[in-house]
C-alpha cells in the first residue's frame, strides 16, 4: 500500500521505517497536520492515510480522500475529536485508532515539568540565561519528600505519574470517581476538596468530555487550591481555562502551571509565530507564555518518546493490514 503519514517529525522517521518491514508498505511522510489548505495535495495512487492529533478530518477532507480513491483512514492516537466520525461512517471509513501507548511518556513529561516547577529550576535558570547570578525568595524549594502532590485521575497514565512522585517520596494523594486499587499502592485516595486544600502540585488526568467537564479547572477550582501551588496539564486542553490560570499566577495565587495542551494547537503546532502574530491567533496563549517561567507550554509532544511512537506505528500498520484483509480491525473507534 502507499501510505501517507501525517505530522511525522524527522526523528520519527526511523521508527516508522522499522515498524513498517513487515509490510513492505511504501511511506510517505509530511510534517505537517492535514488542514483545509493542503487537503487536496495527495501523491498520486494513494490508498492509505494515517492521521494524527490535531488533523483537520472535517467531512470536507474526508470527501477529498474519498474522491481521490483514499480506501483507509487510521489515526495513531487514542483519542479520535479531530474527526468528523458521522461523515466518515457516511462515506464509509471504518477507522482504527491506537487506543493506548506508552504511559510512561505522558507521565514523564508531566513529572519532568512537575520537579522543575517544584524545584524553581526553570526559574532560576531564566535567570542565570538573563546574567542574573542573585539569589532571591523565589528561589527556595520545598523537598519532594516534603511535598504533597494531587493525581486528579488514577488510570494508566494517573498512575505511573503517581508511581513518579512516589519514587522520591512525595507523599501522594489521588481522586477518581473509579478508583484504581493499583495505583492504592502509590497513592492514598481522598475527595477532590481535599486534594486541592493540601496539594502542593495538582497533576490533571482525567479525559474531557464535551460538554460535562469543559473547563474543568475554573476560577471556582483554583480558589480550592493551596496558595503558592503548581497545576500540570498532560491531559487536554479544554479542561482548563487558560485565562484564569493566566490571572492566579499574576496574582500568585499559583506559583506554576505547566501544559502539554493548548487552545488553537491544530493552528500553531509545527509554526514559529512573532509575539504580534501569535496575538492574532491567541491573545490569551501569548500573554502566557510572556510569564514564562512560572508558566511552561510545550507543543503537545508528551507522546515524543521512543516507545510511545514505536507504538503508534506498529499499532496503525496492523490496523491498516486487519482493514485491508477483513474489513474490521481490533482498534477501532467506539461508536
Amino acid at each position: 500500500m502507499k501510505i501517507l503519514c501525517y505530522g511525522i517529525i524527522e526523528s520519527e522517521i526511523p521508527i516508522f521505517t522499522k515498524a513498517n518491514k513487515p509490510y513492505n508498505n511504501e511511506l510517505i511522510f509530511r510534517s505537517e497536520l492535514l488542514t483545509d489548505e493542503n487537503a487536496n495535495d495527495l501523491p498520486e495512487g494513494l490508498d492509505a492515510i494515517i492521521l494524527f492529533v490535531n488533523c483537520d478530518a472535517s467531512a470536507r477532507n474526508l470527501q477529498i480522500f474519498k474522491d481521490k480513491g483514499v480506501k483507509y483512514i487510521v489515526t495513531r492516537t487514542a483519542g479520535f475529536d479531530h474527526i468528523d466520525l458521522e461523515a466518515a461512517k457516511n462515506l464509509g471509513y471504518t477507522i482504527g485508532r491506537v487506543p493506548a501507548y506508552s504511559p510512561t511518556a505522558v507521565a514523564s513529561l508531566g513529572f519532568a515539568t512537575g520537579v522543575s516547577m517544584l524545584r524553581k529550576t526553570a526559574y532560576i535558570c531564566n535567570q542565570t540565561a538573563n546574567r542574573n547570578f542573585k539569589i532571591d525568595k523565589a528561589m527556595l524549594a520545598k523537598e519532594f519528600k516534603n511535598s504533597t502532590i494531587g493525581i486528579i485521575g488514577t488510570g494508566k497514565i494517573g498512575y505511573e505519574t503517581a508511581k513518579y512522585w512516589s519514587s522520591v517520596g512525595a507523599n501522594v494523594l489521588g481522586y477518581d470517581i473509579y478508583e484504581n486499587d493499583k495505583s492504592k499502592e502509590y497513592l492514598i485516595y481522598t475527595d477532590l476538596d481535599t486534594l486541592l486544600a493540601k496539594s502542593d502540585l495538582v497533576s490533571i488526568h482525567i479525559p474531557y468530555i464535551k460538554g460535562q467537564n469543559d473547563k474543568f479547572v475554573d476560577n471556582k477550582l483554583i480558589s480550592k487550591m493551596k496558595d503558592g501551588a503548581t497545576l500540570i496539564n498532560v491531559a487536554r486542553k479544554n479542561l482548563v481555562d487558560l485565562e484564569a490560570i493566566c490571572e492566579s499566577i499574576k496574582t500568585n495565587k499559583l506559583w506554576g502551571y505547566a501544559a502539554d495542551v493548548f487552545d488553537y494547537e491544530e493552528r500553531l503546532i509545527h509554526k514559529n509565530f512573532s509575539s504580534d502574530q501569535l496575538k492574532e491567533i491567541s491573545p490569551v496563549l501569548d500573554e502566557v507564555i510572556d510569564l514564562y517561567p512560572r508558566i511552561l507550554i510545550t507543543p503537545h509532544i508528551a507522546y515524543l518518546t521512543d516507545e510511545a511512537v514505536k507504538n503508534m506505528a506498529e499499532v496503525s500498520f496492523a490496523n491498516l493490514q486487519q482493514l485491508v484483509e477483513t474489513g474490521t480491525c481490533d482498534n477501532l473507534i467506539p461508536e
